[in-house]
């Protein structure tokens, strides 16, 4: 199984790193932005590597935690008109953008394909009690459905959480097949 990360920030990032953690080792991993100091408090990035796109420096540090990984890196801005080429080869995509059109952008471009989408909605603040997993069709979305990222401060310990969560939705699928 394939996995794409939509998206190498606060969820992207944490997915990654909890997959391969746990022995997954083909990721295509798309990202458009750099990495900023801002981003250190809850994204799987260190501080040497402020300035370099994130997509690359992300595969840089989970080649450190498992060398044998087939991953891919892409630096692009994701839409409509390149979301299904773009992760075509891969069996599931993880959502992980700031904006609420572009999740609904990359959750319309899958409904109703075989690809399992699992997202997040709502991860700002530091209230963990009300995150859950909601499912429609063939995607997964997770968080509390409330606090999106504009609505708030990010904290590690709500969007680790997420993502953790997101991580287990992947992973029964990949230990399934």
């Amino acid at each position: 199984m394939r996995v794409g990360i939509a998206g190498a920030g606060g969820i992207g990032s944490n997915v990654a790193f909890q997959l391969v953690r746990a022995g997954v080792k083909r990721l295509k991993i798309v990202d458009f932005d750099c990495i900023e100091v801002s981003n250190l408090n809850r994204q799987f990035y260190f501080a040497d590597q402020v300035g370099q796109a994130k997509a690359p420096a992300l595969v840089e540090n989970l080649m450190r935690i498992d060398p044998s990984a087939n991953l891919e890196a892409l630096v692009m801005r994701l839409g409509t008109d390149n979301m299904a080429a773009v992760f075509k080869d891969v069996d599931v995509v993880v959502e992980g953008f700031d904006g609420a059109e572009d999740k609904k952008n990359l959750m319309e471009t899958f409904a109703g394909s075989k690809k399992m989408v699992v997202a997040a909605s709502g991860v700002a603040g530091l209230n963990l009690d009300g995150i859950t997993v909601r499912r429609m069709g063939n995607c997964h979305i997770v968080g509390d459905f409330t606090t999106e990222a504009g609505t708030g401060n990010l904290y590690a310990p709500k969007v680790i959480m997420v993502a953790a969560m997101m991580s287990q939705i992947v992973l029964q699928r990949y230990l399934v097949n």
